[in-house]
């Protein structure tokens, strides 16, 4: 009698222990681990949900780099944090999903544990402003006539805008030549310095050039509201949603409650409308993908989509 009364106040001292762990969350300062370099669209984006995570929860949200390996050295090292809550990282698809297939990388894609993803910045074909393709059916045309001929900047291989070029040319019926820079500006210098026909970039480099170039798609759901006068894929009869997906990770050992509350905060930040306008305003797209039976059917579904891309572009076995 006295066994099972020991047993059962440890029981509920542990659920009263993990409700307050919950119910107190957070109350220091979260450190948020970028896996990148400072200054790149990952540590934009923190820096931009920085101020409303303090409004709204009361504490600091400490942005940090940890960088190395396109992403793979922090995520490497996400497990042997504390799984505090305390202690949470940035994920970029297709990055988690393709590198561990590349080799020995020091991580699983089944090693992260994602809780929510916040946004995606959209996959676009942009040309110069002056270019002579005005539609997305005249570059088609173009590709067609010159098989190979057609030359697309992009930012690295096996990236969102590598693995679009190869979606796409399936999709189109088109042969085109992708020319990898390392890094978005790199390719964005190639297309305004006509080394290339056109790039395969996103819609933040239609916000940051402006006049100096045109977007011919978006591979949105719908227009992007930046950009209400380019055409999505999916118009053009092209079944194309995709782009470089960022999101928050925690380390394995994080109670399932803290996991689930640090999916609803960094959703109420994508809910405020001050915030959406900021993102909006910067050629992002926000996505509301959250901790749970949610995020597994996407990552089933993006890793599917990837890893054949990703076989096609040979970038894989």
């Amino acid at each position: 009698m006295i066994k099972r009364s020991l047993i059962a106040a440890i029981v509920a001292s542990a659920f009263a222990a993990s409700l307050a762990s919950a119910t107190e969350y957070p109350d220091k300062a979260v450190d948020y681990i970028i896996p990148f370099g400072p200054g790149g669209e990952s540590d934009i984006t923190a820096r931009l949900q920085q101020p409303y995570f303090k409004e709204k929860f009361g504490q600091d949200l400490v942005v940090s780099y940890k960088p190395g390996g396109g992403g793979a050295v922090g995520w490497s090292q996400l497990n042997s944090m504390a799984g505090d809550g305390y202690s949470i990282m940035g994920i970029n698809l297709p990055h988690i999903i393709v590198k561990p297939e590349q080799g020995d990388v020091g991580f699983q894609t089944d090693d992260i544990t994602s809780v929510y993803m916040f946004h995606y910045t959209p996959d676009a074909i942009v040309v110069n402003a002056d270019s002579e393709f005005q539609t997305l059916q005249d570059l088609i045309d173009y590709a067609k006539a010159n098989p190979k001929k057609t030359t697309f900047s992009g930012s690295g291989k096996g990236t969102a805008n590598h693995l679009a070029q190869v979606i796409f040319d399936e999709k189109a019926g088109i042969e085109t030549t992708y020319v990898s820079f390392k890094g978005t500006g790199a390719a964005v210098t190639a297309l305004l310095g006509k080394q290339v026909v056109a790039e395969w970039g996103y819609t933040t480099v239609g916000a940051a050039q402006g006049d100096k170039v045109r977007m011919l798609a978006v591979a949105m759901e719908e227009r992007h509201p930046a950009f209400p006068d380019v055409p999505t894929f999916r118009e053009l009869g092209f079944d194309m949603v995709s782009g470089a997906y960022r999101g928050i990770a925690v380390p394995k050992s994080t109670p399932e409650d803290i996991r689930m509350k640090v999916s609803d905060m960094i959703r109420e930040i994508n809910a405020d409308p001050a915030f959406q306008k900021q993102m909006l305003d910067g050629g992002f797209a926000l996505s509301d993908i959250g901790y749970g039976a949610e995020m597994d059917a996407f990552m089933q579904q993006k890793s599917a989509e990837y890893i054949k891309a990703a076989k096609d572009a040979g970038v894989i076995d």
